[in-house]
Protein backbone atom coordinates (compact mmCIF):
# COMPACT_ATOMS: atom_id res chain seq x y z
CA UNK A 1 0.00 0.00 0.00
CA UNK A 2 1.35 3.10 -0.82
CA UNK A 3 1.74 6.45 1.66
CA UNK A 4 -0.68 9.32 2.66
CA UNK A 5 0.38 11.53 0.36
CA UNK A 6 0.30 10.10 -2.70
CA UNK A 7 -3.25 8.33 -1.67
CA UNK A 8 -4.06 12.28 -1.21
CA UNK A 9 -2.93 13.46 -4.64
CA UNK A 10 -5.03 10.60 -6.17
CA UNK A 11 -8.27 11.67 -4.31
CA UNK A 12 -7.69 15.18 -5.24
CA UNK A 13 -7.17 13.87 -8.82
CA UNK A 14 -10.03 12.01 -9.15
CA UNK A 15 -12.51 14.51 -7.04
CA UNK A 16 -11.19 17.17 -10.17
CA UNK A 17 -12.12 14.77 -12.97
CA UNK A 18 -15.41 13.91 -11.77
CA UNK A 19 -17.38 16.01 -8.78
CA UNK A 20 -20.30 14.76 -9.42
CA UNK A 21 -19.76 11.08 -9.64
CA UNK A 22 -22.34 8.85 -8.41
CA UNK A 23 -24.06 5.57 -9.19
CA UNK A 24 -25.07 5.26 -12.59
CA UNK A 25 -28.16 3.10 -11.76
CA UNK A 26 -31.48 4.12 -12.05
CA UNK A 27 -33.48 4.10 -8.44
CA UNK A 28 -35.72 6.00 -6.02
CA UNK A 29 -35.72 4.32 -2.81
CA UNK A 30 -33.53 1.96 -1.04
CA UNK A 31 -35.55 -1.47 -2.82
CA UNK A 32 -35.28 -0.39 -6.07
CA UNK A 33 -31.67 -0.18 -5.82
CA UNK A 34 -31.04 -3.53 -3.68
CA UNK A 35 -32.96 -4.76 -6.76
CA UNK A 36 -30.98 -2.83 -9.37
CA UNK A 37 -27.77 -4.03 -8.05
CA UNK A 38 -28.37 -7.51 -8.06
CA UNK A 39 -29.94 -7.39 -11.59
CA UNK A 40 -26.10 -5.32 -12.37
CA UNK A 41 -24.10 -8.65 -11.82
CA UNK A 42 -22.69 -9.73 -14.82
CA UNK A 43 -24.70 -7.29 -16.38
CA UNK A 44 -23.93 -3.52 -17.67
CA UNK A 45 -25.58 -0.72 -15.82
CA UNK A 46 -27.18 0.69 -18.96
CA UNK A 47 -28.48 -2.68 -19.55
CA UNK A 48 -30.27 -2.78 -16.02
CA UNK A 49 -31.70 0.77 -16.36
CA UNK A 50 -33.96 -0.44 -19.40
CA UNK A 51 -34.90 -3.40 -17.81
CA UNK A 52 -35.65 -0.94 -14.56
CA UNK A 53 -37.90 1.03 -16.34
CA UNK A 54 -40.41 -1.38 -16.55
CA UNK A 55 -39.79 -3.49 -14.00
CA UNK A 56 -40.27 -0.94 -11.52
CA UNK A 57 -43.78 -0.05 -12.96
CA UNK A 58 -44.96 -3.38 -12.33
CA UNK A 59 -43.36 -4.08 -9.13
CA UNK A 60 -43.79 -1.34 -6.93
CA UNK A 61 -43.59 -2.46 -3.49
CA UNK A 62 -41.70 -4.93 -1.26
CA UNK A 63 -45.09 -6.69 -1.00
CA UNK A 64 -45.66 -6.72 -4.99
CA UNK A 65 -41.85 -8.20 -5.33
CA UNK A 66 -42.54 -10.96 -2.30
CA UNK A 67 -45.49 -12.23 -4.05
CA UNK A 68 -44.45 -12.41 -7.61
CA UNK A 69 -44.50 -15.00 -9.76
CA UNK A 70 -40.96 -16.44 -10.22
CA UNK A 71 -41.71 -17.11 -13.78
CA UNK A 72 -43.06 -13.75 -14.87
CA UNK A 73 -40.30 -11.39 -13.45
CA UNK A 74 -37.76 -13.64 -15.05
CA UNK A 75 -39.27 -13.05 -18.42
CA UNK A 76 -39.01 -9.32 -17.05
CA UNK A 77 -34.85 -9.53 -15.94
CA UNK A 78 -34.37 -12.14 -18.72
CA UNK A 79 -31.42 -9.79 -20.65
CA UNK A 80 -30.09 -9.14 -17.71
CA UNK A 81 -28.63 -12.67 -17.54
CA UNK A 82 -28.63 -15.37 -14.89
CA UNK A 83 -32.22 -14.66 -14.52
CA UNK A 84 -33.86 -17.61 -12.57
CA UNK A 85 -31.33 -17.08 -9.92
CA UNK A 86 -31.49 -13.31 -9.54
CA UNK A 87 -35.68 -13.52 -9.34
CA UNK A 88 -35.29 -16.06 -6.77
CA UNK A 89 -33.04 -14.37 -4.78
CA UNK A 90 -35.09 -11.29 -4.86
CA UNK A 91 -37.66 -12.60 -4.31
CA UNK A 92 -36.77 -14.66 -1.46
CA UNK A 93 -34.93 -11.17 -0.20
CA UNK A 94 -38.52 -9.10 -0.14
CA UNK A 95 -40.18 -11.83 1.55
CA UNK A 96 -37.48 -11.47 4.39
CA UNK A 97 -37.48 -7.59 4.42
CA UNK A 98 -41.03 -7.92 5.24
CA UNK A 99 -40.97 -11.00 7.57
CA UNK A 100 -37.94 -9.95 9.39
CA UNK A 101 -37.61 -6.36 9.32
CA UNK A 102 -40.91 -4.57 8.91
CA UNK A 103 -41.11 -4.47 5.31
CA UNK A 104 -38.10 -1.70 5.21
CA UNK A 105 -34.40 -2.45 3.68
CA UNK A 106 -32.08 -2.82 6.36
CA UNK A 107 -29.84 -0.57 7.38
CA UNK A 108 -26.88 -2.15 8.66
CA UNK A 109 -24.41 -4.03 7.22
CA UNK A 110 -25.04 -7.91 9.30
CA UNK A 111 -28.72 -7.47 8.88
CA UNK A 112 -28.38 -6.76 4.75
CA UNK A 113 -25.83 -9.85 4.55
CA UNK A 114 -28.40 -12.11 5.54
CA UNK A 115 -30.73 -10.82 2.66
CA UNK A 116 -30.67 -13.70 -0.30
CA UNK A 117 -28.31 -12.56 -3.50
CA UNK A 118 -26.83 -9.36 -1.26
CA UNK A 119 -23.07 -9.39 -0.86
CA UNK A 120 -20.49 -6.54 0.79
CA UNK A 121 -20.68 -4.64 -2.49
CA UNK A 122 -24.51 -4.43 -2.42
CA UNK A 123 -24.78 -3.74 0.85
CA UNK A 124 -22.17 -0.92 0.74
CA UNK A 125 -23.69 0.64 -2.00
CA UNK A 126 -27.17 0.80 -0.42
CA UNK A 127 -25.65 1.93 3.21
CA UNK A 128 -23.35 4.69 1.28
CA UNK A 129 -25.75 6.00 -1.64
CA UNK A 130 -29.55 5.31 0.70
CA UNK A 131 -28.35 5.98 4.30
CA UNK A 132 -25.66 8.11 4.13
CA UNK A 133 -23.50 5.58 6.03
CA UNK A 134 -19.96 5.07 4.06
CA UNK A 135 -19.16 2.35 2.88
CA UNK A 136 -16.44 1.09 0.16
CA UNK A 137 -18.23 -0.91 -3.44
CA UNK A 138 -15.46 -3.29 -4.64
CA UNK A 139 -16.74 -4.08 -8.24
CA UNK A 140 -14.85 -4.82 -11.22
CA UNK A 141 -13.77 -1.22 -11.61
CA UNK A 142 -12.63 -0.61 -8.16
CA UNK A 143 -10.87 -4.14 -8.01
CA UNK A 144 -8.74 -3.34 -11.52
CA UNK A 145 -8.28 0.47 -10.81
CA UNK A 146 -7.07 0.14 -6.84
CA UNK A 147 -4.13 -3.12 -8.18
CA UNK A 148 -2.93 -0.54 -10.78
CA UNK A 149 -2.32 2.10 -8.59
CA UNK A 150 -0.74 0.12 -6.09
CA UNK A 151 -3.84 0.66 -3.48
CA UNK A 152 -3.58 -2.85 -2.64
CA UNK A 153 -2.71 -6.42 -3.95
CA UNK A 154 -5.07 -8.53 -3.24
CA UNK A 155 -7.56 -10.16 -5.83
CA UNK A 156 -10.11 -10.74 -3.09
CA UNK A 157 -13.25 -7.70 -3.06
CA UNK A 158 -13.47 -8.09 1.06
CA UNK A 159 -9.81 -8.01 1.30
CA UNK A 160 -9.83 -4.95 -1.07
CA UNK A 161 -11.77 -3.10 0.42
CA UNK A 162 -10.27 -3.68 4.06
CA UNK A 163 -7.53 -2.07 2.28
CA UNK A 164 -8.94 0.80 0.48
CA UNK A 165 -10.56 1.34 4.41
CA UNK A 166 -8.01 2.00 5.70
CA UNK A 167 -5.93 4.65 3.30
CA UNK A 168 -8.86 6.38 1.84
CA UNK A 169 -10.86 8.99 4.23
CA UNK A 170 -13.88 8.10 5.65
CA UNK A 171 -16.20 10.24 4.34
CA UNK A 172 -14.46 10.11 1.00
CA UNK A 173 -15.40 6.13 0.81
CA UNK A 174 -18.53 6.36 -1.28
CA UNK A 175 -17.92 9.22 -4.11
CA UNK A 176 -14.24 7.55 -4.34
CA UNK A 177 -15.64 4.16 -5.39
CA UNK A 178 -17.75 6.11 -8.40
CA UNK A 179 -14.65 7.94 -9.25
CA UNK A 180 -13.12 4.57 -9.59
CA UNK A 181 -15.93 3.54 -12.28
CA UNK A 182 -16.15 6.34 -13.89
CA UNK A 183 -12.20 6.71 -14.48
CA UNK A 184 -12.35 2.91 -15.33
CA UNK A 185 -14.75 3.83 -17.79
CA UNK A 186 -13.35 7.03 -19.30
CA UNK A 187 -9.62 5.81 -18.91
CA UNK A 188 -8.63 3.17 -17.57
CA UNK A 189 -10.36 0.48 -18.88
CA UNK A 190 -9.82 -3.17 -18.64
CA UNK A 191 -8.07 -3.87 -22.04
CA UNK A 192 -6.21 -1.00 -23.16
CA UNK A 193 -5.54 1.94 -20.42
CA UNK A 194 -5.07 4.91 -21.53
CA UNK A 195 -2.04 6.21 -19.16
CA UNK A 196 -1.20 9.27 -21.82
CA UNK A 197 -4.39 11.29 -20.89
CA UNK A 198 -4.36 9.73 -17.35
CA UNK A 199 -4.39 12.77 -14.79
CA UNK A 200 -3.22 10.19 -11.91
CA UNK A 201 -0.90 8.39 -14.00
CA UNK A 202 2.17 10.40 -12.05
CA UNK A 203 0.60 8.57 -8.57
CA UNK A 204 -0.37 5.37 -10.45
CA UNK A 205 2.04 1.93 -10.70
CA UNK A 206 0.83 0.56 -13.43
CA UNK A 207 1.34 4.12 -15.22
CA UNK A 208 5.13 4.97 -14.08
CA UNK A 209 5.56 1.64 -15.76
CA UNK A 210 4.31 2.72 -18.69
CA UNK A 211 5.85 5.77 -18.69
CA UNK A 212 9.26 4.31 -18.42
CA UNK A 213 8.73 1.58 -21.40
CA UNK A 214 10.12 2.92 -24.36
CA UNK A 215 7.83 4.06 -27.32
CA UNK A 216 7.61 2.36 -30.37
CA UNK A 217 9.21 4.64 -33.61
Amino acid sequence: MIGKERVKKIVECLEKMYPEAACSLDYTDPLQLMVATQLAAQCTDARVNIVTKDLFEKYKTVYDFADAYQEELEQYIRSTGFYRNKAKNIIAACKMIISDFGGKVPQDMESLLKLPGVGRKTANLLLNDCFGIPGIVVDTHAKRLSNRIGLTKNQDPEKIEYDLMKQIPRDKWGSFCHQLVYHGRAVCNARKPLCDICDIKEYCDYGKKAASKPKMK
